[in-house]
Order: structure tokens, then sequence, then C-alpha cells
């Protein structure tokens, strides 16, 4: 069944039909100097032939089999790596429209889902790279694991060893995708069977002897996937309310001590203290407009990832949970962000998520769009690459993650690199038109928070 894409991978995927709820992650990473294009293309190289979906397409299946990765038979690395020279004088500012660009353009569905841009001629003999991935490829912590395969510690580099060829494409068997139904049938009913027979007996004796425990606990996790599916009727945000197509892209830069030394002053984590951050940057920019902001619908990826998981892959979950919007006090927000947060992370839906992908797949677009459209914030926090590094004798002076808003009104992602927490941020042109005022508002929220950390000598 590897070849299957996994039933949230699939749901990503077909969600894709309504173009705002496109998964497109984008990523920036600033160098110093243009890095040597030969050691940048076998590096592409390398990581098209060792991990499979950098060279593989998605192919439907027959429903309600999940569509699934195949080789792509005309692949070609050409087409997913490229170099451009920006025109003078070279700002960032370009390449933050580039980047805005491509988050808004669709993929090419019958090639594999990504695309690396080498920008050159940036001020001061800079370049950078702009990465373009399907987040059904990777997730945050994924991404970080292949730029870290991807890039090296020291600028002179280290031999790798020849470049593998990527795995020749072999055509598919005659009536594969029939066949794949009939095993997909297959282990479906197997799954179920076992998860029958291993907890038929555990599940029986449960029930006699504590029957109310029993029920208490079926009754919890009904309630958990009712949480995670239910539809939201309407935004949080009295201003946030109308979803467009155009995007708008910023970022921000804080130090990775002065976060950890806000948050653990009141016992919270990084996490806890940049969902403070972003909800008091929301609150100012409603008191900007003059409107009440009470509560915010927040979406929260939680990693699944475990150890012995390949490099790349998708294994993260959206958490929705509310966050009061109302409060002044940082300290406040930090505390409430380690609750709700804390509680997600806890859900009993959690086992069940490819369960529930599963049949998610199976309703219609309206509704797949009633539980995304109205979610106000995405916040992603991502550790992100602990130490400098290099590619091609370039050093990455700073790293920036946009991801994808799927239908909220803005995504906030904080990705750290080395020791700065660095802010990507994407916002719907529809919900949030006047992305200047917002981005000062956002940054005012981080500086509440900051000013919690203790004045060190």
């Amino acid at each position: 069944m590897v070849e299957l894409m996994r039933s949230s991978d699939a749901f990503t995927w077909q969600m894709e039909r309504e173009p705002g709820l496109r998964s497109t992650v984008v990523t920036i990473f600033m160098l110093d100097r243009s890095p040597d294009w030969d050691d940048l293309l076998g590096r592409f190289a390398r990581l098209s032939a060792t991990v499979p979906m950098f060279h593989q397409r998605v192919v439907e299946s027959v429903a309600p089999t999940p569509p699934r990765w195949e080789a792509d038979p005309d692949f070609d690395m050409d087409f997913h790596v490229h170099r451009v020279v920006a025109p003078a004088p070279g700002t960032f500012d370009h390449v933050l429209e580039m980047a805005r660009q491509a988050s808004m353009a669709d993929f090419d569905r019958g090639r594999p889902l990504w695309d690396f841009t080498l920008v050159e001629g940036l001020a001061d003999g800079g370049a950078a790279l702009l990465c373009k991935l399907h987040h059904s490829l990777t997730d945050g912590v994924g991404g970080v694991e292949i730029a870290m395969a991807l890039f090296d510690i020291a600028r002179e580099g280290t031999d790798r060893g020849p470049v593998p060829d990527v795995p020749a494409a072999s055509p598919p068997p005659v009536l594969q995708g029939l066949r794949q139904w009939v095993r997909y049938v297959a282990w479906l009913a197997g799954s179920t069977a076992r998860g029958l027979v291993s907890k038929g007996p555990r599940a029986a004796y449960t029930a006699v002897r504590r029957p109310l425990n029993n029920a208490r606990a079926a009754v919890e996790t009904a309630a958990s996937v009712y949480r995670t599916v239910k539809p939201i009727s309407r935004t949080g945000s009295p201003l946030m309310t109308e979803r467009g197509l155009a995007r708008r892209l910023g970022v921000h830069e804080v130090p990775l001590a002065a976060m950890k030394a806000a948050a653990k002053s009141h016992d919270g984590s990084v996490n806890d203290a940049f969902l403070a951050a972003v909800t008091g940057g929301l609150r100012l920019y409603h008191e900007r407009h003059g409107a009440e902001l009470r509560k915010l619908h927040v979406a929260m990826p939680v990693s699944l990832r475990a150890d012995g998981d390949e490099m790349g892959g998708n294994r993260i979950t959206l958490a929705r949970f509310d966050l009061a919007a109302n409060t002044v006090e940082a300290g406040n927000r930090i505390r409430e962000a380690r609750s709700r947060a804390g509680s997600v992370r806890s859900e009993k839906y959690l086992p069940y998520i490819q369960l529930i992908a599963g049949v998610l797949n199976l309703m219609p677009r309206w509704y797949i769009a009633s539980i995304l459209r109205n979610v106000d914030v995405l916040a992603s926090d991502v550790p992100g690459i602990p130490v400098p590094v290099f590619i091609g004798g370039a050093e990455v002076t700073m790293h920036y993650a946009f991801g994808p808003t799927v239908g909220a009104g803005v995504n906030v992602t904080l990705m750290s690199y080395a020791d700065t927490c660095v802010l990507g941020i994407n916002a719907d042109g529809g919900a949030i038109p006047d992305f200047d005022a917002f981005h000062e508002c956002l940054v005012a929220g981080f500086d509440e928070v900051l000013a919690l950390a203790p004045v060190t000598a």
C-alpha cells in the first residue's frame, strides 16, 4: 500500500478543486553569494533520486481508493530547477514578490509537485533560493529534514559521493487501477478485522467490568471527532470575513532567546508565546478599525511524525480551537495559549485521523470548504535549522517559510533559523485588504510579548 497516498494527503489533494484551498508551501533561503550552479544541480539530482516523491507524480485511482504516487515517466529535472537574474537594484522585495506569485500559482499536476528557482543579482552580491512544494510532499518538520540533506554545515561542503540515477519508470501494469481498488478494499477489510480481533476481547472485558468508563471514553472520542470535522458557520473576526485568491506576503524577525525568555516568564513554551503574540496583533488590528474582537478561530498543525518515519512526507493534522482575543495582558495570553494548545495535542481523535480523512474524502466539496473557510488564522510553529548552513559554497543568511492559508484569513508561520525566530506571513487579500496596517499590528503584538522577557545585565 506504500504507493497510495495517505488519506490525510489525499484530503489535501482533493480539496484543491477549490483554488482558495490550495496547499502550496513557499520558502526563501537568502544567500550571501551565488552558489556553484553545478553543485546545486547535483544536490537536487540526489534529492530527486533518493526521496521518491520528488520523482513521482500523483495519479488518480478508482474511487474510493486514494490517489497514488507513481514514477513520472517523463521526469526532467530542468523543468523543476531554474536560474534567473533579478532586475536592478536586486532587492528582497523582488524575491518576496516572486514568492507571492508562486504561492498563488497551481502546480502542473502531471509532474512531480516541486519547483526551485535560484535568484541571482541581488544587492551586495547576494542570491536567494526560492522553493515551492506541495504540502503532500512534506510538512514543516519533514521540510527541515530535507533542507539538512541539501545543505552543509561548512562553506567548503562535504563529498557525498556520486549522484545516483533517478529510478527508471516502468509502464503501469494492465488494469492497475482495478488491482489497486481490490487491494485497497482488502486492506481496509483486513485492518478492520485485525482491529476487532485485537481489541474486541479487551473492549468486551472493559465494557463488562467498567461499563461507565467505557461509555464515557466512547462519548469523549465521538465528541473529539465532531470537534475536528464540524463546520464553522462564521468567522470569529467581524472584519476578516471575505476570502479571495490574492495573497500578500510579509516577514518579521525576533530573537529566539527573547521569545524563550518571554515564554518562560509565564511558564509557557515558544509556541505559547507565538500564539499570544499573533492574538495580540490581531486584537490591535481590530482596534485600529474600531472593531471588537472577542475570539479567534485558530487552526494549528499538530505533528504526528514518529521515530523511523522516512524523510519528507506530510505527517500533520490541523487542530482547531478558539482563543480569547480581547485579553490585553500578554502574560495572560501566554497562559491561555498554553492551556488551549496543550489540550488539542491530547485530543482523542488523533489516532483515527487517517480514517477521518478517508471519510472526508467522500464528502461534497462544499462541506470541506465549510470546515476550513471560516478559520481566522492558521498559526504554525516549526523548529527550524538550529545552526548556520551552506549550499554550493554560499551561506544561508536567513530562511523564511510561508504556509498556505487553506481557507483561513491569514497563515502566520514561525520557523527558527540559528538564533532567530523568523515569521512568514501569508494573508488572504479578501480578508486583509490593508496588509501594511496588519503587518504593523502583528509586529506590535510580538513587541508586547517580547516586553515580558527579563532584562539581562
